[in-house]
Order: structure tokens, then sequence, then C-alpha cells
């Protein structure tokens, strides 16, 4: 079994740090440099029942109707759709550098065999997905089977050998920093490339305060190993506000090296012409 830490923080003391991080916030003589960042850093995302073929060629003609070079305007980072989906996203999107994502792996509620897990994985690398997104076992992580949650993170990393892995931890389900702490480390020493707050898809999505705690497992994983892990933010971020505000925690916490969406998503569906709007 990895070595588990527990969380430096006291509830009093995260609330604290919070407030004295958001004192500051972003320059306005940066905030246009800033709203380009967040752009290019989302996952533009469609997620519903009722997705179909014409809703995902939207979107990936959204993805990149975006871009404007001679602006500095870029595209989204990459399009997340169901697997279903991936095959007609990498061809409508081939040649323009953005990239697919597919969430899998029994989204959103995890509860599935990893068999069942795996096949769905295996199938969106298949037709193509560039990325992973997939879901802890809140569940088993709940219940206190650590090694079992890790496992399975794990057995999905050894599929995903040449795709970008996120792993999804449902922070509004975990509830305490406590456990989202732990719940990072797992999925860090896993080998996630990106830990990421939400599905989107239940009440409590994206929190300052996950954010920041999550933030605090990937700057001690880098100071012990070395070893820089991406952040995505989801579910909830909705406005340029809100996004900035996180872009700010990022850099106040993990710094600039993190400035880079090889390291930094947001995952949203309607916050790219929001924040579009705002660069105008």
């Amino acid at each position: 079994m990895i070595e588990i830490e527990e969380y430096p923080y006291t509830d009093v003391q995260l609330k604290q740090r919070l407030q004295t991080l958001t004192q500051t916030s972003i320059p306005a003589k940066d905030e246009q440099a800033a709203y380009r960042f967040v752009l290019g850093s989302i996952d533009l995302t469609t997620l519903e029942g009722s997705d179909n073929k014409a809703a995902v060629e939207a979107l990936c003609q959204k993805a990149v109707g975006f871009r404007n070079e001679k602006r500095n305007i870029p595209s989204t980072a990459a399009v997340c759709v169901y697997p279903p989906f991936v095959a007609q996203a990498k061809a409508q999107l081939a040649g323009t550098g953005v990239r697919v994502a597919s969430v899998a792996g029994a989204f959103p509620a995890g509860q599935s065999p990893l068999e069942i897990k795996l096949a769905e994985i295996r199938y969106a690398l298949e037709q193509g997905a560039d990325e992973i997104d997939m879901v802890i076992s809140r569940g088993k992580f709940l219940e206190g089977n650590f090694q079992e949650v890790y496992d399975e993170i794990r057995a999905i990393r050894e599929l995903c050998k040449n795709a970008t892995l996120k792993v999804i931890l449902e922070t509004g389900e975990l509830k305490t920093p406590k456990n989202i702490y732990k719940a990072s480390q797992l999925a860090i020493h896993a080998g996630a490339d990106f830990i990421k707050t939400s599905t989107g898809k239940i009440a409590v999505n994206a929190t300052p305060e996950a954010f920041v705690v999550m933030m605090d497992a990937i700057r001690r994983h880098h100071e012990k190993t070395g070893r820089k892990v991406g952040i995505k933010a989801a579910g909830g971020i909705s406005d340029a506000e809100t996004a900035l505000l996180y872009l700010h925690l990022l850099t106040q916490v993990l710094g600039k090296e993190w400035l880079s969406n090889t390291y930094f998503r947001i995952g949203a569906s309607r916050l790219a012409t929001k924040v579009w709007d705002e660069i105008q």
C-alpha cells in the first residue's frame, strides 16, 4: 500500500488560507492575457443523455471557432464527449490541435466492475481519444478500501499508456478536506496526469476549497518527487470572473510553472463563450 499523508491543515486553517489567497486578484492590466489563457485551457464539454451527432458537430465547430491568430485568441484545449462520439470528434478536429477527451469508465457514478470500466475505456481509446476522464469509486473510498481504489486507477493508467489520464475525485461526495487530500494522493501515486474536481453531475461540484486542497497534494508530490501533475476544475464554473478566481488560486499555490494547458484545465460547456466575450 502506498504511504498516505494526513492533510496538514485544520478546517479553520484552510478557511484562513483561502481568505488570504483571495484577498488579491489578477491585476486589471493582465486580465486580457488571463482570459486568453483560460480560453485555451477549457475542455469544451457536452455530456448529456440527449447528445447526438449534430450536437457534437456543433461542439467541435465551436471549439475551433474561437481561434483568431491575428488577435492571439486560441481554440479551446479539448472537447470532451461520451465514447460513442469520439471517432466523429477526432475526424472533425483533425489538424486543428484541439484534443479529444472522453469520459469513460462508468462515468459519472463509477459503479461498474473494473472489467466493464476497462472495456469502455479501451473502446474510447480505440476510437481515437487523446485523453480519458475517469471517475474514482467513491463508495469504495468512503468504505476505506483505499488499496482497491488505487489498484483500479493503476489498471486504467496501464491501459492509457499513450493517453492523458484525468482522474475525477468527485470532491462534493468526499466532503472533507481530509478525504479530498487522501483521494488526491491515491490518484497521483497511481499515475494520474491530472486530478479533477468533479463530474458536474451532482449538487456540489468544483469549489475553491477543494481546489486548494488538491493543489496542496500536487505541490507536496512535486516537492518529494519532482513530478508535476495537472489539475482540472470542473462543474459549475460558468462565468469569466469565477474562471479567473481559479486561475489566480493556481498561480498563488502552484506558481507560474503550472501556467500551461498541459497542467491546468477547466471543464465547462457555457464558460468559453463568456470568456470569449470578455476578449472582444
